[in-house]
């Protein structure tokens, strides 16, 4: 089980922005002199982009080794931002001749640059051949970049070896400890990705022990009591490990001291981590261990993890759950095990479902739903166009079950409220042209028809421009991101661009590049992305637990992360007592039938970026927060 030290950061974003009536936009910001000052102010801001440019700026009004130095800042910046393109451009902009330590610090960016890209091998070629720095802080920095080129590289005795050596240069326990959890955990995501960790590809007797240790981290995260049998032998085996005290109080969770507890009691997860459904799971699973891991030691729960895709299907596991002395079952998480969850009629503890049962499908006494609901966010879309004074617009959904499931819970929901459906349409996602329904829904197809009945009439050419409706309030596209990126410049051809467009938040996907496609674009999304107190906090931690990337962090680790604030909330809450938490899938409640409700946050598309707009109750004009880009 992968435990991380988990920092609280908080990162303040501010934005100062007016907008039109009716639609959202941001006044530009008058720009200030570059300086050291500004840059670390933006550093410190979260805007990593922006304090590059700064440094970029700085660069270009030095010389020498001073310009160099700026480089080399504007370069880290531009790491730290997750822009890896544009920190190889600056880096690439250094000028000869650099100093011994300007060369030592290029060749260790270098490194850094072409891990970032993605290309591990070419990385660990690199620094493979590079001697040793002879100076204590690019030496410390040194062996942190083998380690992280050598688990790029798939090289995890290498990796090992690395951290033993940088070990002698961290400056007190506490850093000792945290560089051998991170270690632990970097082998666990080696194993759970396929690399293949050998202990015997090294004698050493050191590496070999933490070598052992990946696969069994692996294990404890799926299954913690399976695991504790294989631990103890290996602890019985490595009793002066360097690592022996990371595993009894990580993989064991036990403090230092304390017996290893044998109550049976826990928290029961249950997933499909080897079925079809198994990349959805892993980052839902590793969302609800990174919650468990971030609350307190002694408030922990002990929890069991379950796999669906095996075995004797859901009600076996419930079954086996059950009798294992689960308190309290979180999961299943595809809807046909959900379905089959409620259908049981045999006894077993409460359970919060990863999924909604179908709408005419009541659920039992003691089942809670929780989801990332299409549906529920095409509600939310309604009440937002209501809110924000339209009544009157089309929908344009793509073709098949989610958009026929997605606009029927929008047409209901607008309907109640007072609004209206001129027209539907479907586009066909496998294409890329989506012309002619665009068309037809816009009634361009009628304004031409009309241009050509009148040339008719009075027999002559005659100048035209197309028309769309003019009766048009608003639009309702929801769609994935790779639909709307072409939707989106198709309205704004066919002369819909100033139409209030919204959609779900299966439209936004974090690309500065490509979010320049869906300008004006106004969706809900969770805090996770776009950002937040507890969001920055977590993924600030997350960071410091998987320096070289660790598990996929998307809406699910998001959805798996609240799921276990939600199982200790449930499990502790009389029946009667409300339901509220802040959360990172959005705020979250409980209605009568005990099915968890999120609250979202509401932004738009300008220039490119993520623009947080204000409630409309609050909105008079409503005003945009500025998200950073990447998020």
């Amino acid at each position: 089980m992968l435990i991380a030290r988990w920092i609280v950061r908080c990162a303040v974003i501010t934005a100062a922005a007016l907008a039109l009536t009716g639609c959202p936009s941001i006044t530009r910001q008058v720009e200030l002199p570059p300086s050291v000052d500004r840059a670390e102010a933006l550093a410190r801001q979260g805007d990593q982009g922006g304090a590059a440019k700064v440094y970029e700026a700085l660069a270009e009004q030095n010389s020498g080794a001073d310009r160099n130095e700026f480089v080399f800042r504007a370069t880290r910046a531009y790491l730290a931002a997750r822009l890896p393109d544009e920190a190889a451009r600056v880096l690439g902009t250094v000028q000869q001749p650099l100093n011994a330590k300007q060369t030592q610090q290029y060749a260790l960016l270098d490194v850094d640059v072409t891990l970032a890209r993605g290309q591990g091998a070419q990385a660990w070629q690199k620094i493979s051949v590079m001697p040793v720095p002879a100076t204590i802080p690019e030496e410390a920095e040194y062996f942190g970049i083998r380690q992280r080129a050598a688990f790029a590289a798939g090289r995890p005795a290498d990796a090992v070896a690395a951290e033993i050596s940088a070990e002698p240069w961290l400056s007190n326990a506490q850093e000792l400890r945290q560089s051998r959890v991170n270690l632990l955990g970097e082998l666990r995501d080696a194993n759970d990705h396929g690399v293949k960790i050998d202990p015997r590809a090294s004698n050493d007797p050191v590496v070999r022990g933490w070598l052992e240790l990946g696969p069994l981290a692996a294990l404890a995260a799926r299954n913690p009591n399976s695991a504790i049998p294989e631990i103890e032998v290996w602890r019985a085996r490595n009793p002066n490990h360097p690592a022996a005290e990371i595993v009894r109080t990580q993989l064991l969770g036990v403090q230092q001291g304390q017996p290893i507890e044998t109550a049976e009691a826990h928290i029961a997860l249950l997933l499909p981590i080897s079925g079809r459904a198994a990349a959805a799971a892993t980052q839902v699973r590793d969302g609800f261990m990174t919650a468990y891991y971030q609350s307190a030691p002694a408030q922990r729960p002990r929890v069991r993890v379950y796999d669906t895709g095996e075995g004797g299907g859901i009600a076996d596991a419930i079954t086996r759950a059950t009798q294992d002395g689960a308190e309290f079952i979180v999961g299943p998480l595809t809807r046909e095990e959900v379905v089959a969850a409620a259908d049981l009629a045999s006894p077993h503890p409460p359970i919060l479902a990863l999924n909604f049962l179908p709408s005419e499908r009541p659920a039992p006494t003691t089942f809670y739903q929780y989801a990332l609901s299409p549906e529920d966010e095409a509600r939310l879309a309604a009440r937002r166009i209501l809110d924000d004074g339209h009544r009157h617009g089309v929908a344009i959904v793509p073709s098949g079950d989610w958009g026929i499931r997605v606009l029927a819970a929008f047409k209901q929901e607008l309907e109640a409220g007072g609004g209206s459906l001129f027209a539907t349409t479907t586009v066909d996602t496998a294409q890329t042209d989506y012309s002619d329904p665009v068309m037809q829904i816009l009634r361009i197809s009628d304004s031409r028809a009309r241009h050509k009945r009148l040339e008719s009439i009075l027999g002559t050419k005659l100048e035209f421009e197309p028309r769309r409706r003019a009766d048009l309030e608003f639009i309702f596209a929801p769609g994935q991101a790779s639909m709307e990126r072409l939707l989106r410049p198709q309205l704004r051809f066919h002369y819909a661009g100033d139409v209030p467009t919204y959609a779900t938040s299966d439209a936004f996907e974090p690309d500065t590049r490509s979010n320049q496609d869906l300008e004006g674009l106004m969706f809900p999304d969770m805090p996770w992305m776009l950002g937040g107190d507890l969001a920055d906090a977590v993924r600030a931690a997350v960071r410091d637990a998987w320096p070289n990337g660790g598990p996929r962090r998307g809406r699910l680790f998001a959805f798996g992360f609240d799921s276990y604030r939600l199982a200790v909330a449930l499990r502790a809450r009389g029946v009667s007592n409300p339901l509220s938490i802040e959360g990172l899938t959005g705020h979250l409640s409980l209605d009568a039938d005990r099915r968890v409700h999120r609250d979202l946050n509401w932004a738009q598309i300008h220039d490119g970026e993520v623009k947080l707009l204000q409630p409309p109750a609050q909105a008079a004009p409503a005003a945009a927060q500025v998200v950073p880009a990447g998020q």
